[in-house]
């Protein structure tokens, strides 16, 4: 089409509509497309004269089809750009600006044509073709009717919007007075919870110093009487040794018997005496590790030669299996040892057959020292229990212990930056694991 004259603007704006009707676009989209396109042919007929206007149908750059509008100037644009005069003319398409076409410089605008519209074949683009041709075109004053028609439409669905906006608008106050009516009354009842955490928390705070108080009484009470209890019981025990000397006047069978218990029993004081003198060394903090390279091959030596002396039962075989290189951690050699000493006795007293097993690896940068037994296992319930002081495993045989010794050997692992986890399941044995970093805490 040619852009020559006024009139021409109106048969433009005509067949973009009924271009952009024919292809399938939406009618507020054909509204679009043909007052953007009446808009830059008045700029155009203005500033150059006029323009040859051409009807296209292709693909975008993501390949979906558009119908496209060009309109060659019929003289150079001015710099070789164009600006609507109008801000508002770019939003109206979805593309508008000046490319080159064949060496020409042409303002182009497209728009793209919904997938719910019927396909484009080469075959419907020349039916449409025909029908545009044969089609002649209305007076600028039809068009202008149309027009008027078009803007009364929009300002009825303007006037729509405008009652179910007022409307909404009611709804929303309402629904912001109820809002703010349920704010108050649940800042009311916040505010009355925070008073009472308040006073909850002054409470356990309360709770918590005393309870600070009671631990730090029981830890001096624990080492006050352990440190006192060690001198009598170890008199006890070296009176009950030289009775059963063969230099002192010899007892009778049942004298040396009562003897024995008595010194057992001391035994068995001293050893309860030892481990609540511990415990309360570890609780109250004054147990500081002596920070070293350890060697766990000497480590689980010493152990090895210990033990095995210890172990009364044939069928129970302790297994220490050495170390893989380098063997060393940064840790408190006496208290690891202390640890897993504890750890295999426990094993040796408590499995009837079997092994006793203690093995090392690294893993993540960390060592994992393991004490496994084929005991009689202990229920995942009691997993933790166990660690609690003075517990011992429901229906397992008295074999002298106290329940101290756990607790202890947690306490001090996590003394040494690791952790100390069990593993068992009934039937099954157990596994205590003690981690460590190699570098250590």
């Amino acid at each position: 089409m040619a852009l020559r004259v006024e009139h021409d603007i109106f048969v433009v704006r005509q067949r973009g509509r009924e271009v952009a009707a024919a292809v399938g676009l939406e009618h507020q989209d054909q509204i679009r497309l043909a007052t953007a396109l009446s808009e830059v042919a008045r700029d155009l007929l203005r500033a150059v004269g006029g323009a040859d206007v051409t009807f296209a149908v292709d693909l975008d750059e993501q390949g979906r089809p558009q119908v496209r509008v060009d309109l060659a100037p019929v003289r150079p644009l001015p710099d070789g750009r164009y600006e609507p005069h109008s801000g508002a003319v770019a939003r109206l398409v979805d593309m508008l600006g000046v490319v080159d076409r064949e060496g020409d410089t042409v303002v182009r605008m497209s728009r793209r044509v919904p997938v719910s519209s019927q396909a484009l074949t080469p075959e419907r683009l020349a039916e449409l073709r025909t029908e545009l041709g044969s089609s002649a075109p209305g007076s600028a004053l039809d068009e202008l009717a149309s027009q008027n028609e078009q803007l009364i439409a929009a300002l009825d669905e303007v006037r729509s919007q405008r009652d179910e906006l007022a409307v909404l608008n009611e709804e929303l106050q309402e629904t912001n007075q109820g809002v703010m009516a349920l704010y108050n009354q649940l800042t009311e009842e916040l505010e009355a919870t925070n008073q009472g955490v308040v006073a909850l928390y002054a409470e356990l705070d309360e709770k918590s110093a005393q309870l600070r108080s009671a631990s730090e009484s029981k830890s001096r009470f624990l080492a006050n009487v352990s440190h006192e209890l060690r001198a009598p019981v170890t008199a006890v025990i070296g009176l009950s040794r030289l009775l059963a000397d063969s230099a002192s006047d010899p007892l009778t069978e049942e004298q040396a018997q009562q003897v024995g218990l008595i010194r057992s029993s001391a035994t068995d004081l001293l050893s309860l005496v030892n481990e609540l003198l511990d415990l309360a060394k570890a609780e109250s903090g004054r147990l500081e590790p002596n920070w070293a390279e350890v060697d766990l091959r000497a480590v689980f030596g010493q152990l090895r030669g210990t033990l095995r002396a210890l172990s009364t039962r044939t069928d129970v075989e302790l297994v220490v299996e050495d170390p893989p290189p380098p063997g060393t951690v940064r840790s408190d050699e006496v208290l690891l040892a202390q640890v897993l000493r504890n750890l295999l006795h426990n094993g040796l007293k408590f499995t009837e057959r079997g092994e006793v097993r203690l093995r090392a690896e690294v893993r993540d940068e960390r060592w994992w020292l393991s004490v496994a037994d084929t005991g009689a296992g202990i229920a995942p319930e009691l997993h933790e229990r166990i660690f609690e002081e003075f517990y011992q495993v429901p229906g397992s045989p008295r074999i002298g212990g106290t329940g101290l010794g756990l607790p202890y050997a947690r306490r001090v692992v996590r003394l040494l930056g690791g952790t100390l986890e069990l593993t068992s399941e009934p039937g099954r044995g157990s596994t205590f694991t003690v981690t460590l970093p190699i570098g250590g805490a």
